[in-house]
């Protein structure tokens, strides 16, 4: 039983380090344009960002600056959250 959880233990030690490259980054940058429509927004660093359905779009406009939390899913950069920089 020793055995089988410090195995476990060696494993899970292993794998940690890959969860961190799974986990969300962020950007901080201008709001070049805003496509409700699309649901997507381009800033000015030139990357495209999805955003889910529910998204509130209130406020957000070009020349606005954000902090944008994302994950990168299939290449695309899906918003997880959005914060407006006063």
């Amino acid at each position: 039983m020793r055995v089988m959880i410090a195995v476990l233990l060696a494993t899970a030690s292993f794998l940690s380090p890959l969860s961190v490259l799974a986990g969300s980054s962020d950007v901080e940058a201008t709001i070049k344009s805003v496509n409700v429509e699309n649901l997507s927004l381009v800033l000015d660093d030139g990357k495209t960002y999805s955003l889910p359905e529910e998204f509130n779009f209130d406020g957000l406009q070009s020349g606005v600056k954000v902090i944008v939390f994302y994950t990168e899913v299939d290449g695309k950069r899906v918003v997880d959250d959005l914060e407006v920089v006063q």
